[in-house]
């Protein structure tokens, strides 16, 4: 994000997103969601007929996958690993030219059927990928008139970069819908065309010979129907809370390694979650910080940015990439997901949960701000006794002046809406409540009730 407001590469995305909701004929394969009706919402997933999250996590989960080389692990953090592997393959990383050999193992989740047919999906996962290991993500999905997408790649990653690129892939169509770098998009949602159901699939790869593995210990996709909207229903104010997160500006990284997304100031999506990572506890070592220019203040703000820097989108501000670099720190897990009001937010924030939200303004639009974006991320920490935002805005000049309050009815609108009119006057996207959530690998039972209000599990 920078200060000035810029076309942003999401802009064609909310181009596919109409407001209709349509019927959809659910195949009968598909795995039923426990507790919830088609086309009814749970009470406790979230928004109603809006959102629909569901994650792979439990070993009850891993084994109910299809797998070819890849087995289930137990413990205290249930997990999917290479087993004996399904074979070997050739990936010519792109944005470096070097063509390699890896073992490979693959897992297919069984089908999920969303509550919500769809016109958006976002996956995301939690791994770890040591040395040597990489993994991919894909999802393939039915429509709601029962044909099927191809299997489309929503992201080649790996925690480092010194075996691959992480990577989003580009030019991903069948002329129905598309992959925008992190999202799947129905391509003309007034058709009345919607995903019905979708599967994911995991491919594990590692060098040929050896014995390491990736582990993955979340996989998971957000399917969503949001109407289209300039504007949003106000919720009433419920909380008065403030939590005690890191501030951290991005502003002061301006000119530092440009190579990534041309330096701190496009690093709103890192920095804010560096900060979020640290209120949990999580901390970068010495070791970790060597490669940083020691003059350069808060070094681990620099590390999230190499660390969630999408090779082919130029940026670091791919929403998985950065919910699985949050994974990467011990203890940790992390989810994309939407969210429909601020009261999903205060339910958040009483259990102890701060969240990573994205949005986009003109600068009139949100009173304080000082600057108008085309897409920006911010860190909810807490409501004032008015119900005003309180948010650790990194677009600000240093750290101290990290935290903001926000008016809630301006900053609600500018969050959940769909549509808005840029500063040129013409009408541009909204992300329609998007948001990061991180949190303990065990949270507490407070936390796992918050949570499973706004419909993670």
């Amino acid at each position: 994000m920078s200060r000035a407001e810029q076309p942003s590469r999401r802009t064609v995305l909310a181009a596919a997103v109409a407001a209709a909701v349509a019927g959809s004929a659910i195949p009968a394969t598909a795995e039923a969601t426990p507790g919830a009706v088609a086309g009814r919402a749970d009470p406790d997933r979230g928004p109603a007929g809006q959102v629909d999250y569901r994650a792979w996590t439990t070993f009850r989960d891993w084994r109910r996958g299809t797998a070819q080389g890849a087995r289930p692990v137990a413990g205290a953090r249930p997990g999917v690993v290479i087993g004996t592997p399904a074979g070997i393959t050739e990936y010519t990383d792109p944005h470096t030219g070097r063509a390699a050999t890896w073992e490979y193992a693959t897992w297919t989740s069984p089908v999920h059927r969303l509550v919500v047919p769809s016109t958006e999906v976002i996956a995301s996962w939690n791994a770890h990928t040591p040395s040597g290991t990489w993994l991919q993500v894909e999802l393939k999905g039915t429509y709601s008139d029962g044909t099927d997408t191809p299997w489309y790649v929503m992201g080649r990653w790996a925690a480092g970069d010194q075996d691959i690129k992480r990577t989003s892939v580009d030019d991903q169509s069948d002329g129905r819908s598309s992959v925008w770098t992190d999202t799947f998009a129905i391509d003309d949602a007034s058709t009345g065309l919607r995903l019905a159901s979708y599967r994911l699939r995991l491919t594990l790869h590692r060098r040929p010979g050896t014995r390491v593995t990736p582990t993955v210990w979340r996989l998971g996709a957000m399917g969503s129907d949001v109407p289209d909207r300039f504007t949003v229903p106000a919720s009433t104010p419920g909380l008065a809370q403030e939590l005690r997160v890191p501030r951290y500006s991005q502003e002061i990284h301006k000119g530092q390694y440009p190579e990534y997304d041309n330096g701190g100031e496009a690093w709103c999506s890192p920095t804010s979650s560096q900060m979020i990572i640290e209120y949990w506890g999580g901390r970068l070592t010495e070791e970790q910080l060597a490669w940083v220019d020691p003059s350069y203040a808060d070094p681990q703000v620099c590390h999230a940015a190499r660390y969630t820097y999408d090779h082919q989108y130029a940026g670091c501000g791919n929403w998985p990439f950065n919910a699985a670099y949050a994974a990467t720190f011990k203890g940790l897990q992390g989810v994309v997901t939407r969210l429909g009001s601020l009261t999903d937010l205060e339910t958040l924030i009483a259990a102890g949960i701060p969240a990573i939200t994205s949005q986009s303004f003109l600068e009139e639009e949100l009173t304080g701000a000082g600057y108008g974006t085309s897409g920006h991320l911010m860190t909810v920490i807490g409501f004032t006794a008015d119900g005003d935002v309180i948010a650790n805005d990194p677009a600000s000049d240093d750290n101290e002046s990290v935290r903001r309050v926000y008016k809630r009815r301006e900053w609600e609108n500018i969050w959940l809406r769909t549509k808005r009119y840029n500063a040129s006057g013409k009408v541009a996207s909204g992300t329609g409540g998007v948001c990061y959530l991180y949190f303990p690998a065990h949270p507490s039972p407070r936390q796992r009730k918050a949570l499973a209000a706004v419909g993670v599990r």
